[in-house]
């Protein structure tokens, strides 16, 4: 591959010199030290005048389109929707560690994009974000994902990927699994839809237990682990408005799993609470997650959360529920959050959006909405350039 080019010494003499820079540089002087980082350069020379044009983009925007010469499809852009748990029920433990759960999943319009374009090289893929924290190497899902299709179907195709992470982790939105989901989409299409749909959904479970559902059409019933997946008609209108509160503290799953115990849990059968729901819509007796009180054991601040968030919402919410392993609180009925979210200083920096129910079309991935309304806490931006030019 090409190298970064030489800064520039001062053995070259020019006549007059004119700049045209994205970084402000001085324009009397060079400074080869700030010169160095640049990827690329281009010079156009006249006799009398040299004009030096500094783009960090350009080698990467041509790399891509030497590549884009050689392939039908070479990028795209995806969005990475993430879910709720209408009712999450845990119904037994298993000889393997896990839990058995019968839920209703459903993806609503709050979610991450993800650009993949197809990489020179043939050895590495090369993940880059914009929110600090989130891991960039092979931890994260996108890259098992982009590992697993590769294992799966002996393709030699590496990517460059750049998540803009909206949802927030440890929200229980299951955002990693739709990130790896999204990759397996991505993967199959930029190598020419070698697989079926059916066959990504079948080896995603390999990634994490939540990733197949992310197959389905954006509602289903999940049973085993969450990765035998019952596709189903949505049972709400697509204009239901929800919001969603999730406070800076993060639930740990493996310790709510630790706290949760069987004889503590519903009895209710949930094939009651698909029938009610798909018969009657949601309702506060029908959201039932067998994994808020070993979270509110985590994390009492949730419980508390939980109960001003009814208590202040004058009937606004049908319903008022944690989503998975939390620690997210979703209010269903109203876009918009309690007025004490907004004046306590408690919940000063909690994730907040609105948002509404989904679905996506056969053959097509998730569509994404025409607005995105999450407001988060300020976050470092953080952005890995791939080295390999």
């Amino acid at each position: 591959m090409a190298t970064a080019s030489p800064p520039l010494t001062s053995s070259l003499n020019f006549t007059s010199t004119s700049f045209r820079t994205r970084t402000s540089l001085p324009t009397c002087s060079f400074s080869p030290k700030l010169l160095r980082p640049l990827p690329s350069f281009s010079a156009k020379a006249s006799r009398k005048q040299v004009e030096i044009v500094f783009d960090p983009d350009e080698r990467l925007n041509k790399i891509g389109d030497d590549v884009d010469k050689e392939a039908p499809l070479s990028r795209l852009k995806l969005f990475s929707p993430c879910k709720i748990n209408v009712f999450l029920r845990i119904t037994g433990k298993r000889e393997d560690g896990f839990h058995d759960l019968a839920s209703l999943f459903h993806v609503i319009s709050l979610g991450d994009t993800i650009k993949f374009s197809l990489s020179p090289s043939k050895s590495k893929d090369r993940l880059s974000t914009n929110v600090s924290g989130v891991p960039v190497d092979a931890r994260n899902l996108i890259i098992k994902a982009l590992n697993l299709y590769r294992k799966k179907t002996g393709s030699n195709k590496f990517f460059w990927i750049h998540l803009d992470k909206q949802v927030p982790t440890g929200a229980g939105l299951g955002g990693g699994s739709s990130n790896a989901a999204t990759a397996l989409w991505a993967a199959n299409e930029l190598n020419g839809g070698l697989v079926s749909e059916k066959e990504l959904q079948d080896w995603s479970s390999e990634i994490g237990s939540d990733v197949p559902f992310f197959f389905s059409h954006g509602a289903a019933y999940c049973t085993g682990r969450g990765e035998i997946v019952q596709d189903l008609p949505s049972p709400f209108p697509f204009d239901l408005p929800m919001v969603l509160i999730k406070p800076r503290e993060a639930c740990s799953t493996a310790e709510v799993y630790k706290r949760l115990r069987l004889d503590q849990t519903s009895n209710v059968d949930p094939l009651t609470l698909l029938e009610n729901v798909t018969n009657n819509g949601v309702s506060q007796s029908i959201c039932v997650n067998d994994l808020e009180l070993p979270a509110f054991q985590v994390l009492p601040s949730l419980k508390r959360l939980k109960q001003r968030v009814i208590a202040s919402g004058r009937g606004e919410y049908d319903a008022v529920f944690m989503s998975g392993s939390g620690s997210t609180i979703v209010g269903i009925g109203s876009p918009d959050p309690p007025q004490f979210i907004y004046d306590d200083e408690e919940y000063k920096k909690v994730f907040l959006s609105e948002a509404n129910f989904m679905t996506r079309e056969a053959n097509e991935w998730y569509k994404e909405p025409a607005s995105a309304t999450a407001t988060t806490s300020s976050s470092e931006s953080r952005l890995e350039i791939p080295n390999e030019m």
